[in-house]
């Protein structure tokens, strides 16, 4: 697996301490994105949670998710959350060591009590000592909340300073942007009240090993079944919901998001709906699969024109905490589905993400350059090989691809590229298109080398 290493520097650790009448939870950053440029430790808030056990414990989800590793769970990791500011609220994100879950809180305007929220993308440092220190905090005391830097610690940093180094698999940009790709796709399935929500995710079956369960609706609440039905959700994995305990009492709704299901697993997405907040996470089709080589984003990656389409895009991006992919198209003059097709090609350098509550993408900035997905993606890396090698002949709507010693025909359909390979029988394009297939619309659109095609 291909890693870089990523120096993260904090001026101080973050901590939980005493302050005047209440106290202080002061989340330290690390170098990060903003309306101005790059800055080296970015302030993004400076007041008071509404709801500080709520929040204190959506926060320590989001950092067990970051620590966990739910398939082959014998090497944990951690990467420091991701915080960004969006003028009215605070996401707070993160992916876990196996790729497979992301958790998100969303801390809305509601939730926040003090100045403006930032605009911006940086690390938080959620440390060990931290973690513990919110896991005792008890009773609902007044908690001050301070997303970057001290005013004065800005002005002597050549003091010590805190540094970590994270290695950042390729895998997990891919799983940001799989993840948004998939949740776009998503559309609510059920809700269920606070103390429905609550008994149903405590009746549910935990331990390795459990195949896919689907819940479909009874009565009130949901039920969870072995074979899928019309109207299911895939539940891929519920041990992976674990992360959910921690804010479990303070429910008030569960919301449940997933595509239409033909009976094979899905991805899905579980929402708790909390006083001032929203905890989601997102589950990948597998706990033994991570979102990285779910293949959704490969199809904008392999078209130039999406590449030009998302250059234009990127500049009407202002840390909206909303992007309307209609709007964006009136203000670039581009069509509804280049702009979509841009977003994705967007997201896969960490630049967009998505907000199932608000049905809209939303900007962010992770701290990868943007071709770092495209050169690192197998399949597509393969794609571009066979396209500029001529190994793809044209014949109307079949195409031949000389892959090695085989031949593979690819056939279009209702613009679906199907292929007699081993991944399409498979997976039947439930994870995104075969190298054979890419290679074939590569061709077809004249952007790489067709050779003999």
């Amino acid at each position: 697996m291909t890693r870089s290493v990523q120096a993260l520097a904090y001026v101080r650790p973050s901590v939980l301490e005493p302050s005047g009448a209440g106290r202080l939870l002061g989340l330290e950053t690390s170098g990060g994105l903003t309306p101005t440029g790059a800055e080296a430790h970015p302030r993004f808030f400076s007041g008071f949670l509404t709801s500080p056990q709520v929040a204190a414990r959506g926060l320590l989800a989001v950092a067990d998710v970051a620590a966990a590793r739910y398939h082959q769970r014998i090497r944990p990791g951690s990467l420091d959350p991701v915080v960004t500011g969006n003028g009215d609220r605070l996401r707070f994100e993160s992916f876990s060591g196996c790729g497979g879950v992301y958790a998100r809180l969303d801390v809305l305007s509601e939730g926040l009590d003090g100045a403006g929220t930032g605009h911006g993308t940086t690390n938080v440092d959620v440390n060990n000592p931290l973690r513990e220190a919110l896991s005792r905090m008890t009773g609902d005391d007044p908690l001050h909340l301070r997303v970057g830097p001290e005013e004065v610690a800005v002005t002597t940093l050549a003091g010590r300073v805190v540094e970590r180094k994270a290695a950042l698999p390729e895998r997990w940009l891919r799983g940001f942007a799989e993840a948004q790709v998939a949740s776009a796709g998503f559309d609510l399935r059920a809700e269920l009240a606070g103390p429905e929500a609550i008994r149903f995710l405590r009746s549910l079956p935990r331990g390795r090993g459990l195949g896919p369960l689907w819940v479909v609706p009874a009565g009130r609440t949901l039920r969870p079944t072995t074979r899928s039905a019309a109207g299911a959700v895939c539940l891929p994995g519920p041990d992976r919901l674990a992360a959910l305990e921690r804010v479990l009492r303070y429910a008030t709704a569960l919301r449940v998001y997933g595509p239409a299901t033909d009976g094979a697993a899905t991805a899905s997405a579980w929402e708790l709906v909390l006083p001032g907040m929203r905890l989601t996470l997102t589950l990948s089709p597998d706990a033994s699969r991570g979102f990285s080589g779910e293949g959704g984003v490969l199809e904008a990656l392999a078209t130039e024109e999406a590449a030009g389409d998302a250059e234009l895009v990127s500049v009407l991006l202002s840390w909206e905490p909303r992007v309307d992919p209609a709007e964006l198209a009136a203000r670039s003059g581009l069509p509804v589905a280049r702009v979509r097709a841009a977003l994705t090609r967007l997201g896969t350098a960490g630049r967009v993400g998505y907000d199932l509550a608000d049905a809209a993408y939303f900007h962010r900035e992770l701290p990868y350059d943007a071709d770092r997905a495209e050169r690192h993606n197998p399949r597509l890396v393969a794609a571009r090989a066979l396209a500029a090698e001529g190994a793809v002949l044209l014949d109307g709507a079949l195409a031949t691809v000389a892959s090695g010693e085989r031949r593979y025909r690819v056939r279009e359909s209702g613009g679906v590229l199907s292929c007699t390979c081993q991944w399409w029988a498979d997976h039947r394009g439930r994870r995104g298109p075969c190298k054979h297939a890419l290679a074939v619309r590569m061709v077809r659109r004249g952007e790489p080398s067709t050779g003999g095609a």
